[in-house]
């Protein structure tokens, strides 16, 4: 009998020894059936109570280093090792097939996520690197334990989390959809404004233009949280601008466990083209250039995950030489807003990185270029890539850098609005 399609296995454990141990049933599966999931596994040893995975992403639907998946049947307080290595399928990069397979750092994390209910994640001990693999320990509970590259944030928790925003600041709070997918799943997003006011400057927030960015999503639940608050900030931020945050773009990818990055034909972040491939980026677009229209458009962030090595956030902006003497004054006050609000544990490092020609072949279809390029309000548009490879790359950690780059926005809005402290 065929076994599954690889990106959506349930491996009985039983399966995986029954050849050199004879037919000895063991209770452990692993599972990749559930969303945003992804992972091949290679082999499961039963006297070592080792998993040897691989990410299990479709190369054409982005880089394959995105790996979630399930084990259930660990004894309480038994100890159990997951091995991964890179997948070794070729990757694209720059629009095109490499032929080559994704360096692994991509794929290998110092430290896994783990969760014994799927929704709250810890970070494992730090993982030991041997050559391109690397082993994470975990411990039973004697329940399922959920494992992964970084802590998934699915459209289950996007739900979750716009429906308690709305339930905190009901008056202020109104979920919309922004656009249906190229699949068909809708790409939800929030919007705060304080009842009764018109004509507020505009912010808008979006993360995970590239699927296995997971972190990003969680820096923008932290933003939402934050604003829904009552820290001064937060409240003067209700009452004197229009919120828009879109806490998952690339809902297709995210909801199949594959990487987005470099998808074919190209990703959402070289998508903002004339006529853009993907409906939730036209949508986009439509909107940005109505608030522009309007005068109204005053900051956008976009949301994303660097490199492995990356351990400080940053931040990536287009070429000052495109800008108005006006917009880039504004974006250099809000960089040294959020230099001084983004502080320790995950300090941001204040040289921003410049997008230009020889960064991709598509540079100007990055959205803040396009920003740059298509809005005359003056807006600051910038891309903030937040560490994943630190000790505090955390939900904590994520949501922390959220509510810090909420004050940083909130100070930016105040000198601009003439009310700064």
């Amino acid at each position: 009998m065929p076994l599954p399609r690889f990106d959506r296995l349930v491996i009985p454990l039983w399966m995986a020894v029954a050849a050199v141990a004879g037919d000895i049933r063991a209770d452990l599966t692993v599972s990749t059936d559930f969303e945003g999931a992804s992972a091949v596994v290679d082999r499961i040893d039963e006297a070592t109570h080792e998993v040897h995975v691989r990410p299990g992403g479709d190369p054409a639907r982005g880089w394959p280093c995105w790996w979630y998946l399930r084990i259930d049947g660990l004894a309480q307080g038994q100890a159990a090792t997951l091995v991964v290595r890179a997948s070794d399928r070729p990757a694209r990069n720059n629009g095109v097939d490499t032929g080559r397979p994704l360096a692994s750092g991509w794929s290998l994390p110092d430290r896994a996520a783990v969760s014994d209910d799927g929704a709250a994640w810890r970070h494992s001990p730090a993982g030991v690197r041997d050559g391109g693999r690397v082993a994470y320990q975990v411990m039973g509970t004697g329940g399922p334990l959920w494992i992964a590259w970084g802590p998934p944030f699915t459209a289950r928790e996007c739900d979750d989390l716009l429906a308690q925003a709305v339930a905190r600041r009901p008056k202020h709070a109104s979920v919309f959809e922004l656009a249906r997918s190229r699949e068909g799943r809708p790409v939800r997003g929030l919007r705060l404004k304080s009842p009764g006011t018109d004509n507020l400057p505009a912010v808008w927030l979006q993360a995970r233009q590239h699927a296995w960015e997971s972190g990003s999503s969680w820096v923008a639940r932290g933003f939402i949280e934050w604003s829904l608050g009552d820290e001064a900030d937060a409240v003067w931020l209700r009452a004197h601008a229009d919120v828009v945050v879109i806490p998952v773009m690339d809902v297709d990818r995210v909801a199949t466990g594959d990487g987005g990055k470099e998808a074919d034909p190209h990703d959402h972040n070289r998508d903002w083209s004339p006529v853009p491939f993907y409906p939730e980026i036209a949508a986009t677009q439509r909107r940005l250039e109505s608030l522009s229209t309007d005068g109204r458009l005053a900051i956008f962030l976009d949301l994303h995950n660097p490199a492995a090595d990356d351990r400080r956030p940053f931040f990536f902006v287009g070429p000052a030489d495109g800008l108005s003497d006006t917009a880039r004054a504004h974006r250099d006050r809000f960089l040294a807003f959020a230099a001084r609000r983004l502080d320790a544990p995950l300090p941001l490092d204040p040289a921003p990185r410049v997008t230009g020609p020889a960064y991709h072949p598509l540079w100007r279809h990055k959205s803040d270029v396009w920003v740059d390029e298509h809005t005359r309000t003056g807006a600051v548009a910038a891309c903030l890539e937040t560490a994943w490879n630190t000790p505090h790359s955390t939900t904590v950690g994520y949501r922390e850098v959220g509510a810090k780059l909420g004050r940083a926005i909130a100070d930016t809005l105040r000198l601009r609005h003439g009310d700064a402290q």
